[in-house]
């Protein structure tokens, strides 16, 4: 094999490691969040490194189910948890 094949063998091995290394990391919050929007109401909980990024994470995939179209998904997204819980996961 020539050295180019091992070096691309070597740059490939090491972009796969990162990728799995980084997708097995533990995560340090878990939030549920509650939403209800327009008659209907939606929780989901998220897990992640920080608890702003799990709340608003939680947010954003009630919203998705609950919301249709850009329009109401801006409003659902300016719409207030009805209730959110936070922890340890």
């Amino acid at each position: 094999m020539k050295w180019t094949s091992w070096l691309a063998a070597v740059v490939l091995v090491g972009i796969g490691a990162f990728v799995v290394l980084s997708s097995l990391r533990v995560a340090d919050v878990r939030c549920e969040v509650c939403i209800s929007f327009r008659g209907r109401d939606a929780c989901r909980s998220v897990e992640a490194a920080t608890e702003n990024e799990a709340r608003d994470g939680a947010h954003t995939n009630a919203c998705a189910l609950l919301a249709s179209g850009v329009t109401d998904s801006l409003a659902c997204q300016r719409t207030p948890a009805s209730s959110s819980r936070c922890g340890a996961p």
